[in-house]
């Protein structure tokens, strides 16, 4: 088809042509809302980069979590800020950790919201890095160990879903095999699986007081520059047994979700990370950017790019205008 006989703009001409050729679509259902917590009552401290954002008490937390269950948003992820590290990441994993005091009191309270919790060992260790040290180099399989003990803890507090984020060689295995041997083989395991060494997570690592206090975490993150490296790691976790898929961040890395839409037929979720929320945010403030148009063409993208599911910290704001 040429011009003249096609004219693409006439499809374009009102809203309503624009709506019933629209190939892709937002919706509420594909939202996920990162969530953090800390001990304590009666807390609700700000996060400074991540307008909007807050540690929360769990007290607080719960009641947070009702108000993204009433908005239509399907589930959360949550972090947790324990109130005293260690080397070995012991508040990762204890009964009474406060991931796992939130995860029941949230199930509690909001039963029908699906609770996914955050494997990893960053927030737990005294030395900020994702896994076990040995001479100063995080030890990948001593480091197995203790994500898939944190994950059977999690498990037993009632999450829904875990989702392991150290990328730790074979983390998806030796996770999905503890629960299968403790009997919890139908809770779902949503692996971070293309996770970059990333700059983008500048401010969640104010969030989740993460920041490794020595060296960087690229000897276990992605290299950015590398797009065949991630298929190679999505098969690796779905060999291992991953339900669903990851790639994080998601606006620099559009690529690797749509490739990863085209080789797997798993369901894909990106993360919408901390830095491109922050960079938002910020240049909306200025008066630089449209804050809401920015936000939901950004989310658009990712679905476009082939997401089924979009962990953002935009949920509630976005839900409110998909909801109008």
């Amino acid at each position: 088809m040429y011009f003249p006989a096609y004219r693409p703009r006439r499809l374009r001409k009102n809203e309503n042509f624009r709506r019933m050729i629209r190939e892709t679509k937002v919706s509420v259902d594909d939202l996920v809302y990162p969530l953090f917590t800390i001990s304590g009552k009666d807390v609700k401290k700000p996060i400074s980069s991540m307008p909007g954002n807050f540690q929360m008490s769990i007290d607080h937390l719960v009641k947070e979590v009702q108000k993204i269950k009433e908005a239509g948003i399907p589930a959360v992820l949550l972090f947790g800020i324990p109130e005293k590290k260690d080397e070995t990441a012991s508040g990762a994993f204890i009964k009474d950790g406060i991931i796992q005091q939130a995860v029941k009191r949230i199930k509690d309270r909001v039963p029908d919201i699906v609770v996914i919790t955050d494997v990893c060992l960053c927030e737990y260790t005294s030395h900020g890095h994702c896994g076990m040290l040995e001479k100063n180099d995080v030890d990948n399989d001593t480091t197995l160990e203790v994500l898939a003990e944190t994950a059977l803890s999690h498990a037993r507090a009632g999450a829904d879903m875990v989702a392991p984020s150290a990328m730790m060689d074979g983390q998806v295995g030796a996770i999905r095999e503890a629960l299968d041997e403790a009997g919890y083989e139908n809770l779902p395991i949503m692996a971070y699986s293309a996770k970059y060494a990333s700059c983008f997570y500048g401010p969640f690592r104010e969030a989740a007081e993460s920041t490794p206090k020595f060296g960087d975490r690229k000897s276990y993150q992605m290299d950015p520059a590398n797009a065949d490296e991630a298929i190679r790691e999505i098969s690796l976790d779905v060999e291992e047994g991953a339900d669903i898929i990851m790639v994080k961040p998601a606006l620099p890395y559009l690529d690797i979700i749509r490739r990863a839409r085209e080789e797997f037929d798993l369901p894909i979720a990106a993360y919408n990370v901390s830095g491109e929320f922050a960079m938002i945010n910020a240049a909306a403030k200025l008066g630089w950017i449209d804050g809401e148009k920015a936000m939901m063409e950004s989310l658009t993208s990712i679905k476009r790019a082939g997401a089924d599911i979009i962990i953002t910290y935009f949920a509630p704001e976005a839900a409110k205008l998909l909801r109008t």
